[in-house]
Order: C-alpha cells, then sequence, then structure tokens
C-alpha cells in the first residue's frame, strides 16, 4: 500500500485530516514516511542544508556557542545537543572547531533527538569518534546547563492553516476526490489562537500555527533559564506569519505537497514570534531575529573563507568561493535564513546576535 492509498482510506472513514495531521503522517509514518525510509539530504537526496555546503557554517556556529560556554564561567558538566541533526555533519564540524577549546569537550555531553533510524544510523558513523547519546523527545534532556543548535528543525515541525472569513476562521484540510488527495476548508468558527491576528489581515488571508513548537521551545528556554546556555535556532521564516508557506521538495525541486506524500520533504516557514513569546515566558532571553547572512559575517566567516582559500586552488577554491556565497548572499540563503538566540537573562547574547 502506497501513502497516498493511506491517506485516502483513512479519509474515508475518518473525514478529511488537519494540514498537521497530514504532514506528519508524510513525514513520520512508520513504514511509509518521508524521514523514516531514507536520507534525505545532499546531491542524492531531495535538498541540502548548511553544514552539508561548506564545513564554515558548523566551525562557526561551534566556536559561538563554546564563546557562550565560556562567557558564562565554562559550567561542568553541561548538554550539547541538536534537534535534527541530519547526518551529524553539523555536530562534527561543532566538535572539530572546539577541540582547541579548554575543558570544553571535557565538560559536553553530546545528545542528540533524531526521530528517524535511517537518519541515526548515519548520525552514529559520522560521529563514532565521539561518546554521543541518542534521545527520543526533547523532555529527556539532562536538568544542566544546555548548548543547543537547531538548524532546519522547526520547519519540518506539523502546522495547521487558517484562511480568515469575517470575523471567523475555516480551517484548511486535506480531504479525498476520486482516488486522490485534494485541499478543502472546513466550517466557520472562532480561534482563540489567532484573535490577534483579526487586527492585521482581511477575508481570504491564511495563516499558521505550529503548536508542536511551543512544547519543545519552553523545554530549551526552561533549561536554559534555570541552568544556563544559549541556543541557536535557525531556520527559514520570519517574524510574523501570513500566507501559504506549505512546500514540497522532491530531488531538489518544488513539488505538490499532494501529488507524493512520503516522496517528498513538506517544509513550512518558521513564525518566531511566538517562539519569541514562549522563550520570554519561561524567564529567558532572546535576540533580535537576525539574517543569516549577517549572523555569519559577524562570526568571521569571510576570514576564515580566505584562510581556507589558501590551500586550495581550481575547481576546489571554485567550490568554497559558491558556498560562501550560497551561505551569506542576500540573494541565496543569506536573508532567507534567521537566527535567533536563547540566553539567560544574567548574561551577554551569543556571539553574532544583538539582544
Amino acid at each position: 500500500m502506497s501513502l497516498t492509498d493511506h491517506l485516502v482510506a483513512r479519509i474515508r472513514q475518518d473525514g478529511p485530516m488537519s494540514v498537521a495531521d497530514f504532514m506528519g503522517e508524510c513525514l513520520l509514518h512508520p513504514t511509509l514516511g518521508y524521514y523514516t525510509t531514507r536520507d534525505p539530504l545532499g546531491v542524492a537526496g531531495d535538498f541540502t542544508t548548511a553544514p552539508e555546503i561548506s564545513q564554515m557554517f558548523g566551525e562557526l556556529v561551534g566556536l559561538c556557542l563554546a564563546q557562550s560556554w565560556m562567557d558564562q564561567g565554562r559550567p561542568a558538566p553541561f548538554t550539547l545537543c541538536e534537534l535534527g541533526p541530519g547526518r551529524g555533519t553539523l555536530m562534527a564540524d561543532i566538535l572539530r572547531a572546539t577541540r582547541s577549546v579548554p575543558g570544553f569537550h571535557e565538560a559536553a555531553q553530546v545528545v542528540l533527538v533524531e526521530a528517524s533510524p535511517v537518519l541515526k544510523q548515519v548520525q552514529a558513523a559520522t560521529l563514532k569518534d565521539y561518546d554521543a547519546v541518542w534521545i527520543a523527545t526533547i523532555a529527556d534532556l539532562p536538568d544542566q546547563p544546555l548548548l543547543l543548535v537547531a538548524n532546519e528543525f522547526f520547519d519540518a515541525l506539523p502546522i495547521r492553516q487558517f484562511q480568515r472569513d469575517g470575523t471567523g476562521w475555516r480551517e484548511r484540510l486535506v480531504g479525498e476526490r476520486d482516488g486522490g488527495l485534494t485541499f478543502g476548508l472546513g466550517a466557520i468558527g472562532p480561534q482563540v489562537a489567532l484573535n490577534d491576528r483579526l487586527s492585521d489581515t482581511k477575508d481570504g488571508d491564511l495563516v499558521e500555527l505550529c503548536a508542536a513548537a511551543i512544547p519543545i521551545l519552553t523545554v530549551i528556554a526552561g533549561r536554559i533559564a534555570s541552568h544556563g546556555g544559549a541556543a541557536l535556532i535557525v531556520d527559514y521564516g520570519d517574524w510574523h506569519s501570513l500566507g501559504d508557506t506549505l512546500q514540497a521538495l522532491q530531488n531538489h525541486e518544488h513539488s505538490d505537497p499532494l501529488v507524493s506524500p512520503g516522496q517528498a520533504d513538506l517544509t513550512a516557514h518558521v513564525d518566531f514570534e511566538p517562539l519569541a513569546v514562549a522563550t520570554r515566558a519561561c524567564g529567558c532571553r532572546h535576540t533580535r531575529l537576525t539574517p543569516q547572512g549577517l549572523f555569519l559575517e559577524r562570526l568571521g566567516i569571510t576570514a576564515r573563507a580566505q584562510a581556507l582559500s589558501k590551500a586550495l586552488s581550481g575547481s576546489e577554491l571554485d567550490a568554497l568561493i559558491a558556498a560562501h556565497r550560497r551561505l551569506t548572499h542576500p540573494d541565496e540563503m543569506g536573508n532567507l535564513f534567521k537566527v535567533m538566540g536563547l540566553f539567560p537573562a544574567y548574561a551577554a547574547p551569543p556571539p553574532g546576535l544583538e539582544p
């Protein structure tokens, strides 16, 4: 049975499903889900993340976190955590870049939060030289200082979509027609979570909510507020959701989310505003939303690229130049991706970011 057949059968039995339920099935169905059945990254996969583009990204992220650790008195032990670690490339680069930081590796307990059994195996191979552990949910994090990075993690969390209709909202749903999947709208009703959006939307406007993000962010912010540390959330998105941002990516090309469920990556732009609100509610501070390109430039990516270029020539040099541009240029990932840092009320923000 294909995932389409499974979804159609479920809809015929239970009725149309929310976009959030649809995303959850597509990405994490135990036997037919996208993340549970494949390694989606790289040239042979469907998309490429910043750590896979260049080692410079992970190196600078690692040194940023290490500086926060030093600024807060070098606490030991502490948790060094990544959410959704992909192939483990980012964590490997973080650990390599921080080897020369006195006491950092000795104090660090490396923890990875990963749902995909396929990617867990890849991560284990990548990080075979390190004593890393895997946990199923972020609630299992130790009660101690936390240094965390979430790169392209929140964009994969399921969202619900609501279209404004007068002073009410219709939820966008996934239904069935002639054996296939189709979008439709539910009945008009109030949405308490969207009361504040009646002032900045009009009829027909679509707003997205990611309820799954708040419990995760609350755990992160709570650990940092209570025990110290810092977190870097790096993702594409902006402040204040507006419009349909659900997208499917297959073979590095955009596709219809309903056409090949389970065969394409599904993501949505991150609305950083509710993440910031949840951070403050936990007694933790957050930085201004900063474009990825500006963040990396502040951390010295150009100087790092120049240093690496001295040993390169020909196609290798061209690849380095292209990687630097892709990570930082406004027309590439530089403006689309944003960075928000979390830090305790008594501490300085992570380097490269402003409170």
